[in-house]
């Protein structure tokens, strides 16, 4: 992750990218979905173009309108936009970098090239021996994976550089805190962030076993629809019913999301109270079959 301009901290919504029924992008809702996430779920940081948001199944040219629109949009409203502009190309990465600063992104995050790729396996701690050496304005690492000795090491190791760790597993994400987590990038702070800054709020107040129950209150919702079956499209879906926004299909290859998964999730949401039946938006299921 690239250096922003101001320390990246709390929760990042991994942004969607809404697209039409003929799987083009959308960016006409985007000034919506800023609104949504800083009034509705309390989400003032955004990651654009990575996972969540389809990033790899876009063009060049795509990527980089998403991305301007995201700036354009959360100009006065977010406090960071960060752009992932990994690639299979180093040279499209350079591209989309280099897109990002003359925007005004905040920051830039990169996932390595993952399809020809080195043989031998490293650690995240491995990879920040000396990194700021190589990458001056080296800020910090999204951690998404459920190994805790190697985040923790992470941190234990670059205490003094005062990098961002930021964790990437969202039903995990309380034990982060507790190794030194400074923030998370995830996509269920699109339409679960307001309970989760609840459990980091009551983590800061170390009020533990409030933070802990806010934790088992989200695994519950995660837990049941993993067992569905979860993914970019299921969180379209989702993010379609709870926000009233039309986040459209995902790209082929994805599949849409059934509509008995999202009656499940909306069965579900209404379960856990996180929103009120009548705030679940039956109208906009266009992520759906």
């Amino acid at each position: 992750m690239a250096r922003p301009k101001k320390r990246l901290e709390g929760l990042v919504a991994a942004t969607i990218t809404p697209m039409t029924e003929h799987g083009e992008i959308n960016i006409s809702v985007i000034g919506q979905y800023v609104d949504y996430l800083v009034e509705e779920q309390g989400v003032t940081n955004v990651f654009v173009n990575g996972t969540t948001g389809e990033g790899l199944s876009l063009d060049i040219s795509e990527r980089q309108q998403v991305a301007e629109e995201w700036v354009k949009k959360g100009k006065n409203k977010l406090d960071q936009v960060v752009i992932h502009v990994g690639a299979l190309s180093l040279k499209d990465s350079q591209k989309l970098a280099q897109h990002a600063a003359e925007i005004g992104a905040n920051g830039i995050a990169v996932i390595a090239p993952f399809f020809l790729k080195p043989w031998n396996k490293v650690r995240a701690e491995e990879l920040l021996v000396g990194i700021q050496d190589k990458i001056p304005t080296f800020q910090g690492l999204k951690f998404s994976d459920t190994d805790l000795l190697d985040f923790g090491q992470c941190v234990d190791q670059n205490r003094q550089q005062q990098f961002t760790f930021l964790f990437g597993v969202d039903e995990q994400l309380l034990s982060a805190l507790a190794m030194g987590a400074t923030g998370a990038v995830g996509s269920t702070y699109n339409y679960l962030g307001k309970k989760t800054k609840q459990m980091l709020e009551a983590f800061q107040q170390n009020d533990f076993s409030s933070a802990l129950n806010h934790q088992f209150h989200i695994q519950r919702f995660i837990n049941f629809v993993v067992k569905l079956g979860f993914g970019v499209s299921q969180t379209k879906a989702i993010m379609s019913l709870v926000s009233g926004i039309p986040m459209g299909p995902p790209r082929l290859p994805l599949q849409k999301a059934s509509r008995e998964f999202t009656d499940n999730a909306k069965a579900k949401l209404k379960s856990l109270d996180f929103l009120p039946f009548a705030d679940l938006n039956s109208g906009n299921l266009e992520a759906c079959d």
